[in-house]
């Protein structure tokens, strides 16, 4: 007999996110539960059973994403987002995300900036063609865009979104953003997730607000929230 709509199996979607942002995801959980001081006779996931980025289920899973990586293979939505929602019951989720994201953003291989040589306009137009281009190649899609500015990032129904109602998620790509900018302003700025799809606005918005020295402070550096051009 012929199955009706309802009992047809729902199919997975075809593998597009790249595994290595699975893998990252739950190697930033289980630094997060590793804990401050270890004796050397001690062994973490004994002691501490109830820390998840302890447990064998995420050691299985994180050796295979490596395994994943390492052969460049890609996951589904589906998965990613069981992933997110793992995530988001953490008290710490939205610092997990922000943390993968910066991890993803290729700061930790190095800087480029080079203060006084790089015009700072340049140095923006080089951040937003890494980000789009990192997000592309992580999520491979298209991750939102930038609307006119030095850096304001927007995007609607976001892969974020669907998977996390809460918007904790979104700070994966504050991170990811802030790493960039990092990377080429060397720390001059700061990504702010000022609008958000799961607070009611129109939109998810990544805008920048610029840093300076306040001759009040006796030149500490403090930030001044002037959002660029743009980002209103």
């Amino acid at each position: 007999m012929t199955q009706t709509s309802s009992e047809t199996p729902v199919r997975a979607s075809k593998p597009r996110v790249a595994a290595v942002v699975g893998l990252t995801l739950l190697e930033v959980i289980r630094r997060q539960d590793l804990p401050s001081e270890v004796l050397e006779s001690e062994d973490p996931s004994v002691t501490m059973p109830r820390r998840l980025g302890l447990s064998d289920v995420i050691d299985r899973q994180i050796r295979r994403y490596r395994e994943e990586v390492r052969r460049g293979r890609r996951i589904a939505d589906e998965e990613i987002m069981d992933l997110v929602r793992l995530v988001v019951r953490r008290p710490d989720s939205e610092e997990v995300f922000f943390l993968a994201g910066r991890i993803l953003s290729g700061v930790e291989s190095g800087g480029r900036r080079l203060p006084g040589v790089v015009p700072r306009q340049v140095s923006y137009a080089l951040a937003r063609r890494r980000v789009r281009r990192r997000l592309q190649r992580l999520f491979g899609r298209r991750i939102g865009g930038f609307a006119p500015g030095l850096f304001t990032m927007e995007g609607r129904a976001l892969i974020f979104i669907q998977s996390d109602p809460g918007g904790d998620a979104c700070q994966f790509v504050t991170g990811l953003c802030q790493g960039v900018l990092d990377r080429y302003l060397g720390g001059e700025a700061r990504v702010v997730h000022s609008l958000c799809e799961c607070r009611k606005d129109s939109l998810c918005r990544w805008t920048v607000y610029a840093e300076r020295k306040s001759p009040a402070s006796e030149g500490a550096r403090e930030f001044i929230l002037k959002p660029e051009p743009g980002a209103g």
